[in-house]
């Protein structure tokens, strides 16, 4: 009876599957694709070892990768050159808040450190870069992760809306969501659902904004008196440089860059989905709130100083 039970419970999680990449895959809905992928995780509650949690963030890496293959370096160059300084002032200026408000408002040292981290650069992936020189332990990484992935659900959805209320196009909607949202997946996410190009200018700028983890890591091993010999840094990030380059060299024909993009669309619309299939809503229930206030109010200054930077140039 139970080996039936497991055989029927996998159909059923299978045939989800099928059915939401089907869903995600006709509507072309980023959005979509993650509220399909916590509906898969709430409901079904797949086993950590289904295809679509083990492969992590596997599949918004690569999709980012052919990401690359549609964008050539002058494209790239003018965009950094256009708002590299601009970045590097913005990751400073939330970093420096985030600690002063942590300050104010009491926040226990490292949690408001990865917060932090994770609120200036890359949200996620700052965090676990900073967490083992910080020594935190790692309730303080779940939560911090854990606040993070909720801010970050609530940009997907508000963010295109108040993109077309605020008249943006796409180049200043990309940009925007660059700067003003933490994790690279839901950059992606915000951007894909406001248009293609957005999608391209927001992964080139999060590049840029990612390459902070490096100065991060350095300048917090000083701080905590934990100097690492090893640097965590996204590997897809060198892919997706070397795309671009590849890209440029090769100088692909319009037919063929429009395959890349179309490719680039389907792994992300999936990668998205798996993000969201990684997720736990009822961990929800073991934050500590005032963190979770913390990360929020530093996030509500930081949008409209984004949009600011947004504005300006």
């Amino acid at each position: 009876m139970e080996d039936k039970q497991l055989v029927y419970r996998t159909k059923t999680i299978n045939f989800f599957l099928l059915l939401s990449l089907v869903v995600i895959f006709l509507t072309s809905n980023a959005v979509l694709s993650i509220i399909l992928g916590v509906i898969f995780s709430f409901f079904l509650k797949p086993p950590k070892e289904y295809i679509s949690i083990k492969i992590g963030s596997i599949p918004l890496q690569l999709g980012i990768v052919f990401l690359g293959f549609t964008i050539n370096i002058p494209y790239a160059i003018n965009i950094g050159l256009d708002y590299f300084v601009w970045i590097s002032l913005f990751v400073i200026l939330v970093f420096l808040l985030g600690l002063f408000f942590s300050k104010v408002f009491k926040i226990e040292k490292n949690i408001a450190y990865l917060l932090t981290a994770g609120s200036a650069i890359c949200g996620g992936t700052a965090i676990a870069a900073v967490a083992p020189i910080v020594k935190a332990r790692p309730e303080q990484v779940f939560s911090a992760v854990t606040i993070v992935f909720l801010l970050n659900a609530i940009a997907i959805f508000f963010f295109p809306i108040f993109g077309h209320y605020l008249n943006l196009n796409n180049y200043q909607f990309g940009v925007w969501s660059a700067l003003a949202i933490h994790d690279t997946s839901s950059v992606i996410a915000s951007a894909l659902s406001f248009s293609n190009e957005s999608a391209q200018v927001a992964a080139t700028l999060k590049v840029f904004r990612t390459l902070w983890i490096i100065p991060l890591v350095l300048i917090s091993g000083i701080l905590f008196k934990n100097v690492q010999s090893k640097i965590s840094f996204p590997k897809f990030i060198i892919f997706f440089l070397l795309a671009i380059l590849m890209g440029s060299v090769l100088n692909f024909e319009e037919n063929i860059i429009l395959i890349f993009k179309i490719i680039s669309q389907y792994i992300l619309l999936f990668g998205l989905f798996c993000i969201g299939s990684q997720s736990n809503i009822r961990d929800l229930r073991t934050l500590n709130y005032k963190s979770l206030f913390f990360a929020f109010g530093l996030w509500i200054v930081v949008i409209p100083i984004s949009y600011i930077i947004v504005t300006l140039n």
